[in-house]
């Protein structure tokens, strides 16, 4: 975990080569944040929702291990 990422709602982050996308979702209510993971193939692409409580800093996405350093309703840090 080596690169710290800044992402606004709608901003996109590709994970590593061969890995999915994420896109910040923000925050449906004060107590939990939204990442929306994106898979893509050829010309066919498929996106969903994933939940955590704001209190939760270590996710995995994608076998990915990602530190939330911080989290508003308008952006998130991340250091994947």
């Amino acid at each position: 975990m080596d690169n710290s990422v800044v992402l606004s709602v709608g901003d996109t982050y590709h994970l590593k080569s061969g890995k999915d996308r994420i896109i910040y979702a923000g925050m449906p209510s004060e107590t939990v944040y939204s990442i929306a993971q994106r898979k893509t193939l050829l010309y066919w692409g498929w996106a969903w929702n994933l939940y955590y409580p704001k209190k939760k800093s270590e996710i995995t996405i994608d076998g990915v291990n990602i530190l939330v350093e911080s989290v508003t309703p308008d952006e998130i840090r991340l250091r994947v």
